[in-house]
């Protein structure tokens, strides 16, 4: 087999949590046709993770399996009268695929500008920011059975898209690989600045017509201010999803906590913003140990240096706990637990 095999790698620079683990087997792909040669070797019949840019996982313990890095390279556009197509390698870092189309001018893109993580996770994640997610813009994607040896093309619809989920989260879980990403994308799309912040912003910048790029440099700017960079501060972005409950449990809810913040998504049910759970908890800012919550975001859990990932994984049980005690709704970790 001519794919390099290392034994007994560390990982703490393969995660943006940045904590300390170790692989029985780390493995780094940079063309998709080597997934057929680990095939054919029986790497896919004993335990095996895939890692892209590591920015939604929570090492815990050390990893007892194979880490395959999918490290593919590559962008490629046609244009079909106003409809764009890219189609970018599963490894590209996502918001460099992002800048790609807003150089370009291709609008759609913008709203996600600056989400960490690389272009194979964003169908599997669904991932999404300001009003828009990855189910509104992927056409197809390319991905490898690891059961069959073989590869295959799934459609938008096939993917089974609901929030921040698909069928690669929960069906095919740990079974296929992301190797490629194909975007429909149209030259005539609005500008979504409906989210107040984007809004905000472009009124203090006297920005009145903004062009895409005006959105995804506004957009970068709330995330950098919201966020903890992960090369100076070990996270993984957002570590609970936006709890979607009924209208009526909202509507119980408001007559307690008339402030609580939600986003109506249809007639029966309403997503809330897990940040203000945990923050109404007084979690927001909070430091035990080496962990700590983020000051300006109480989504957000960090490693202060030396943080382990059993410490983490403690301290979000812990918040899940006490906004289920508080608000009868139990939060779900967006982040990948090993």
């Amino acid at each position: 087999m001519l794919v390099e095999i290392q034994r007994n790698i560390f990982l703490k620079d393969f995660n943006t949590f940045r904590v300390q683990s170790s692989a029985t087997q780390f493995i780094d792909i940079q063309d998709e046709k080597k997934l057929i040669d680990l095939f054919k070797a029986g790497i896919f019949k004993d335990r095996f993770f895939v890692i892209g840019g590591g920015s939604n996982i929570l090492f815990t313990k050390n990893f007892d399996g194979t880490i395959i890095k999918i490290s593919n390279k590559g962008i490629q556009h046609f244009i079909e009268g106003s409809n764009i197509f890219l189609t970018a390698a599963a490894g590209e870092v996502w918001n460099d695929f992002v800048w790609y189309a807003v150089n370009h001018d291709f609008p759609g893109l913008e709203n996600m500008a600056l989400i960490p993580g690389t272009v194979g996770a964003s169908p599997i994640q669904n991932i999404g920011a300001y009003g828009t997610e990855l189910m509104d813009v992927m056409y197809t994607c390319r991905a490898f059975d690891t059961l069959t040896g073989e590869f295959k093309t799934f459609s938008n619809h096939d993917c089974g898209f609901s929030y921040r989920d698909s069928i690669f989260k929960s069906k095919y879980k740990g079974r296929y690989i992301i190797v490629s990403v194909t975007y429909k994308l149209n030259l005539h799309t609005k500008r979504n600045t409906s989210y107040g912040a984007i809004e905000l912003e472009l009124t203090k910048r006297n920005i009145q017509t903004p062009s895409i790029k005006d959105v995804a440099e506004v957009v970068s700017f709330i995330r950098v201010e919201k966020l903890p960079d992960p090369s100076m501060i070990g996270n993984a972005g957002s570590f609970f999803k936006n709890p979607i409950i009924s209208n009526s449990q909202l509507e119980s809810l408001k007559q307690l906590f008339p402030t609580i913040i939600s986003y109506t998504i249809d007639e029966q049910c309403s997503k809330v913003a897990a940040g203000w759970l945990i923050e109404q908890c007084g979690w927001k800012g909070k430091e035990i140990g080496e962990v700590a919550i983020w000051k300006n975001q109480a989504l957000v859990i960090t490693n202060k240096g030396n943080a382990t990932g059993k410490e983490i994984f403690q301290i979000s049980q812990e918040i899940i706990d006490s906004v289920l005690k508080k608000f009868g709704i139990e939060l779900e970790r967006e982040v990948n637990i090993l």
